[in-house]
């Protein structure tokens, strides 16, 4: 409104200056061409108090507006997603120890049940009666029984290796000593007194050697391959 009154009052200005110049014109033309041109550029001047009009600055405000809307709900919507990848992150990743740990526990409780299977279908170097002497063939029924079916081929390939099944079979250079040919020999007593007459009592520390050390008596074939000694 105020604009509207400004421009109003200047053309207003303009028509009356101009109205007097017509009147005195005739007593002095120099003086109304430089009236006019005061008018005219009064008039022209008057253009410059003209702001945004009143509708074009509603559409301006209205654009803003809407493009300040536009920039807050894509950040929002960044802002959502990236907040729903971290989730998704974090969940998986959780899922992930989950299963991982379950799988270590049904591992675990598999190879509980294989021990405890091995264990009670096993016979003990106590299972058998004490001899003066024994066979090879008697030394290998005791070696089949003790370590059992599944490992018992791997466990003969080393022994045949190592002694020939000659369970006082004695390297005098190195001391080693039995069927496994234990370096020394004594550390064979930690399964038996009997050690050193006994074949089942080194059959017995042979397997536990050779499970504490590599997992199972194929574990322990596998490594002698590699390297021609266990």
């Amino acid at each position: 409104m105020t604009r509207i009154s400004v421009r109003g009052f200047a053309v207003a200005s303009a028509t009356a200056v101009t109205t007097v110049g017509a009147v005195v014109g005739v007593a002095s033309g120099s003086q109304q061409g430089q009236t006019t041109n005061d008018v005219e550029a009064t008039a022209a001047d008057s253009t410059l108090l003209e702001d945004i009009p009143a509708g074009q600055q509603a559409r301006v405000q209205t654009a803003s507006l809407t493009q300040q809307a536009d920039t807050a709900s894509t950040a929002a919507h960044a802002e959502a997603k990236k907040s729903a990848e971290e989730a998704a992150r974090k969940q998986a990743a959780e899922d992930a120890a989950a299963k991982k740990a379950a799988a270590d526990k049904a591992a675990k409780e598999h190879e509980a049940k294989l021990a405890a299977s091995r264990s009670s279908s096993r016979a003990d170097a106590g299972d058998f009666p004490t001899q003066s002497s024994y066979s090879v063939a008697e030394v290998k029924s005791m070696a089949q029984k003790i370590v059992g079916g599944g490992d018992f081929q791997c466990f003969s390939n080393i022994v045949e290796r190592e002694s020939g099944w000659n369970y006082r079979a004695s390297n005098a250079s190195s001391g080693a000593y039995g069927l496994l040919q234990a370096l020394p020999g004594s550390k064979m007593s930690s399964a038996g007194s009997d050690w050193q007459t006994n074949p089942a009592t080194q059959i017995k520390w042979g397997l536990n050697y050779m499970n504490d050390r590599y997992g199972s008596a194929c574990g322990a074939w596998d490594f002698w391959q590699a390297n021609n000694w266990y």
